[in-house]
């Protein structure tokens, strides 16, 4: 495409831009587009993703923060700006006001490849906040994608987002489908039916801050993690009535045992 040259990624932004029009073909794919849907992209950069969710979805909202880029994508997509189609925002995510989007939670999808250093900002952003998305699709590094879906130990990381949706590894893009190439793979994950019911009436807080003390030292049993917020004798007490051994390790516990960890806890705060 013409408008990659008139666009030099910035390092600073994280900017490692598609060459290879297969990858957005892939990402809207595990997104399960359909002519219906409504897409939010971060950080459309050149257009290559942009032009493929236009392809496939009913409307597009565009938020990218480099000047330049926005001048090179009003004058690619032209046609679809007028139309409606596509909603091109000047705006840094990380300050953003996502109740200016116009979207309700659960009525739209986020589809967007981000720069590595805002993909913890992205996922906790948006998992968490009341306007929710239906389904979640980011090119990510590779080993954050390998932590949340195909380590056998479960992580904090893992663990937040199960906590909202079904995560799942949907492939490997190599390096150098990127311009320019940056020193490690990355990987696209979907997270899909995302919503606030798997922790079960358990307030977020609560849930989050049982979940940052048990992950506090990882070299500790979970008894001793928490012994912290709950007296030693409750914790252990807890932990036999959930048939759970006393030396288990935070990283042995699947999501719903969490939840009725914090369930049955919940009496004794």
């Amino acid at each position: 495409m013409e408008e990659k040259l008139r666009v030099v990624a910035k390092k600073s932004l994280g900017q490692n831009f598609l060459n290879n029009a297969g990858v957005p073909r892939a990402m809207a794919d595990a997104a399960e587009l359909t002519p219906s849907d409504t897409v939010l992209e971060i950080g459309p950069g050149t257009g290559a993703l942009t032009k493929e969710l236009l392809l496939r979805a009913a409307r597009v909202i565009a938020i990218e923060t480099d000047s330049r880029a926005i001048e090179v994508l009003e004058d690619v997509f032209a046609p679809e700006i007028r139309s409606g189609k596509l909603t091109l925002i000047s705006g840094d995510i990380r300050s953003y006001d996502l109740y200016a989007l116009g979207v309700k939670a659960g009525s739209y999808k986020l589809v967007a490849n981000i720069p590595y250093y805002l993909s913890g900002f992205l996922f906790r952003t948006f998992l968490e906040h009341t306007l929710q998305p239906s389904t979640i699709v980011f090119l990510v590094q590779k080993e954050v994608a390998e932590r949340i879906t195909r380590d056998k130990k479960e992580s904090l990381l893992s663990l937040s987002v199960k906590a909202y949706g079904d995560p799942r590894y949907v492939q490997t893009v190599k390096k150098g489908n990127f311009t320019p190439q940056p020193k490690i793979d990355s990987a696209i994950i979907a997270i899909t039916e995302i919503s606030k019911k798997r922790l079960n009436g358990v307030l977020e807080k609560d849930f989050f801050t049982l979940l940052h003390e048990g992950f506090k030292s990882r070299r500790k049993q979970l008894l001793g993690n928490l012994s912290a917020l709950y007296s030693r004798e409750v914790v252990a007490g807890t932990l036999e009535t959930l048939g759970l051994p006393q030396d288990i390790r935070a990283e042995d516990l699947p999501l719903q045992t969490w939840v009725s960890l914090a369930l049955n806890l919940k009496v004794h705060s």
